[in-house]
């Protein structure tokens, strides 16, 4: 798989930001997302893997034990959709 076009809802964005707030390391991320835009599969520590129910069809990794990314990849594009704890994305 080549690289990857990137595109984010705005609500991963507030997320971002308000992870930030919460002095999460930003460059934790960025590393996460270089590999995804690559193409190149995440290692076994960031338990990388599908979900089910209403994120059907979407990944979650962990940056963090309670740093998750939610996110879905297409052939040709990598959509980030939320970025937060366990209790900010699944209540």
């Amino acid at each position: 798989m080549g690289r990857v076009r990137l595109s984010q809802t705005s609500q991963f964005k507030k997320d971002v930001k308000r992870q930030k707030k919460r002095g999460k390391d930003p460059d934790k991320l960025k590393a996460v997302l270089e590999i995804l835009v690559a193409g190149k599969p995440l290692l076994r520590e960031y338990q990388d893997h599908p979900l089910l129910g209403r994120w059907v069809g979407r990944r979650d990794c962990h940056l963090e034990p309670d740093w998750i990314l939610i996110y879905r990849l297409a052939p040709d594009e990598l959509h980030l959709e939320r970025t937060g704890t366990h209790c900010d994305l699944f209540g």
